[in-house]
């Protein structure tokens, strides 16, 4: 079925609308969302219920609604039926809007990567020259983050500069920790913990109290202390008290989650108890492992 450019637009608007209100949508809002006149919406609606895409809905709080063979007919797939592939902006992510179609168009070229990128959602709502972030995808994990040069209002797709890609390993967090747990003794020194760091070739470390871990301490606490010549200061006072952990079995996508989220270089890896600590260097090292 090949629609015209204006009926590809109208069912685009309709499906961004009844995707957000989960409602029948007004003919009229439709018309303000895409600046066109309300006479023109009806004639058209006519045009798309003989063509069975869209559905009337009488009464005070009717209005149109899509059909299932809208969504295919503009190239949807059943999205109902997969996960949303979120797009983000200053790492907000956008609400009523997902990519179900990532095309890169110049990948070729080494200096110039473009990507076309189709979304359920209002493209409209993007502007030239903003930064946006798209991902995870559901199979491979991919990230992608890019600037926005451009709008294909009827296909409703965003061209995007590719600035960065990323596809996380599908992996367990017990795939890439250290199976020898080095932890400090909650009395230890600040210039014992030093030595245990410099021996151990580490960075950092839980501290831990009759088998039970209580903190962590990093190489900028330990640095800190020595800076102000505080070495027989005990590491439970410069300690980050409940230190964030993470399940053994959990992905290392969640762990980048957890690091970015929390602004900190490691996670206490657990499995009923400590077995390990994850650095924010041991997962950028699993992202370089296939090559």
């Amino acid at each position: 079925m090949e629609l015209t450019s204006v009926q590809k637009e109208i069912l685009n608007s309709l499906l961004n609308h009844y995707r957000g209100e989960r409602g029948a949508v007004k003919g009229e809002k439709v018309a303000e969302s895409i600046g066109r006149n309300p006479g023109t919406i009806r004639n058209q609606m006519q045009s798309l219920k003989a063509l069975e895409l869209i559905e009337g809905v009488p009464g005070p709080k009717g209005g149109y609604k899509p059909t299932s063979k809208a969504y295919k007919v503009l190239d949807y797939e059943d999205f109902d039926e997969g996960e949303p592939v979120e797009i983000s902006r200053d790492s907000e992510t956008i609400d009523n809007a997902t990519a179900v179609e990532i095309d890169l168009t110049t990948l070729p070229q080494p200096d110039v990567c473009k990507a076309s990128i189709k979304i359920l959602g209002n493209v409209k709502t993007f502007d030239e020259g903003e930064v946006i972030e798209i991902g995870p995808t559901p199979v491979n994990e991919m990230y992608m983050k890019g600037v926005v040069s451009g709008r294909d209002e009827i296909g409703n797709k965003l061209i995007v500069q590719i600035k960065e890609i990323h596809s996380i390993p599908k992996k367990p967090v017990r795939e890439v920790i250290s199976r020898t747990l080095i932890t400090l003794s909650k009395d230890d020194t600040i210039r014992e913990a030093a030595k245990t760091f410099l021996k151990n070739d580490i960075d950092g470390g839980p501290v831990e109290e009759n088998g039970e871990i209580i903190g962590i301490v990093t190489k900028t606490d330990l640095v800190k202390s020595v800076a102000n010549s505080k070495l027989e200061k005990k590491v439970f006072e410069v300690m980050t008290k409940q230190p964030i952990s993470i399940f053994i079995d959990s992905k290392l996508l969640e762990a980048m989650k957890k690091i970015k989220g929390n602004d900190i270089s490691r996670l206490v890896v657990m499995d009923d108890e400590a077995v390990g600590v994850v650095t924010r260097t041991d997962l950028i090292n699993s992202l370089y492992t296939s090559f």
